[in-house]
């Protein structure tokens, strides 16, 4: 089986790559290649490697710069995947297309299934939301796979920022009242694997909107105290630790306080098993 990735060279991509290498020979293509911000070279990429089923790993990913970029962001995470829905509609292969919990609005009082209202509060989110649209608007054979709080021992995430700060400085404060699941791509792609395998073995559950993060939940404060502690049990001096609210960090780029999703969905229509963060 071939299988076209884009976005290869970012975390989630570099990890999929990996993960994915039993499942079928990857087609991975990084940005220089494969820009989701180029319509006809989406077309001319697939049309010449024909695979055998589509993962949109790629994706504009910078949150607080989209509110200055955001018609970059919506070619990127609105156009480009509807093209390449058409595209996987056209040689009638599967689609699997990351997205985020970004796309609400963080209001409700808990985790958030896959057929709540959405709201976005920033461009990222809206161009994600654009792009899950575009995809339901094609039809065809796709997961679309939300996500939140990614970390990877690639690029630039949560996890290799504390990793860094808590050794370079002896205080550090940290939003607490941020409340998701920190999920580890290889957690991601170990999941895309096997939702792969089932599909190639004829155990799929049914396409659509689906949640795929870590079980349990904690704040970004919560995710620091706990790589803290993992530096400590390795006798390592970290920073002291301080709590605050959301708007002592002002970003340019609002985001919802409560990103908890429910991926009970997934569990029971897929059968698959996540950890606990």
């Amino acid at each position: 089986m071939r299988i076209l990735l884009t976005g290869s060279s970012g975390q989630l991509g570099l990890t999929l790559q990996q993960g994915l290498a039993a499942v079928g020979e990857v087609l991975a293509r990084p940005r220089a290649q494969l820009d989701l911000a180029d319509s006809a070279q989406i077309r001319r990429q697939v049309r010449e490697l024909r695979p055998d089923l589509i993962i949109n790993a790629g994706a504009y990913t910078a949150v607080d710069r989209a509110e200055s970029e955001a018609e970059l962001a919506w070619r990127i995470n609105a156009e480009g995947p509807g093209v390449l829905a058409e595209e996987a509609g056209a040689l009638g292969v599967p689609l699997i297309h990351f997205s985020t919990d970004y796309v609400f609005d963080g209001s409700k009082p808990g985790a958030y299934l896959e057929d709540d209202p959405t709201a976005p509060l920033n461009a990222y989110g809206r161009s994600k939301l654009a792009g899950e649209q575009a995809l339901s608007a094609v039809g065809g054979q796709h997961l679309i796979l939300r996500t939140s709080c990614r970390y990877s021992q690639h690029g630039s995430n949560f996890l290799l920022s504390m990793l860094r700060l808590l050794q370079e400085r002896d205080s550090l404060s940290v939003v607490a009242d941020q409340i998701g699941a920190p999920t580890w791509a290889g957690t991601i792609a170990q999941t895309t694997a096997q939702l792969i395998t089932q599909w190639r073995t004829g155990h799929a559950g049914p396409w659509g909107v689906y949640h795929l993060t870590a079980q349990g939940e904690t704040s970004w404060f919560g995710f620091a105290s706990a790589i803290a502690a993992h530096l400590r049990g390795q006798g390592k001096r970290v920073a002291t630790l301080q709590p605050i609210p959301s708007s002592a960090y002002p970003t340019p780029a609002q985001r919802p306080l409560n990103s908890r999703l429910d991926c009970s969905r997934l569990q029971q229509d897929w059968h698959v098993q996540l950890p606990d963060w």
